[in-house]
């Protein structure tokens, strides 16, 4: 089995940390922190983390570390697994 990667859409800076849903294969989030030091990265990473109920060490940014615009590689998650708990 390989590991599922993801795009995802970021929004620093928001209201709120939050998963909105997905646009075509595209996962938007969003989240309160400005991108300063990668702290929106790890935001991200801990929204992630806590929706999926995987360690936050099973997530990894592949590309787009400075962009809003990332490839996520999620570790021991299946891939149906993934877009069903994303979509909830």
């Amino acid at each position: 089995m390989s590991d599922p990667a993801l795009k995802v859409k970021l929004s620093p800076r928001s209201s709120a940390n939050k998963i909105v849903g997905f646009e075509g294969d595209i996962l938007k989030a969003k989240v309160k922190s400005a991108p300063v030091d990668g702290l929106a990265n790890k935001d991200l990473i801990l929204l992630l983390s806590k929706r999926l109920r995987v360690a936050k060490e099973r997530i990894e940014i592949i590309s787009g570390c400075k962009s809003r615009l990332k490839t996520i590689r999620f570790r021991g998650v299946k891939k149906e697994d993934l877009f069903l708990l994303l979509n909830g």
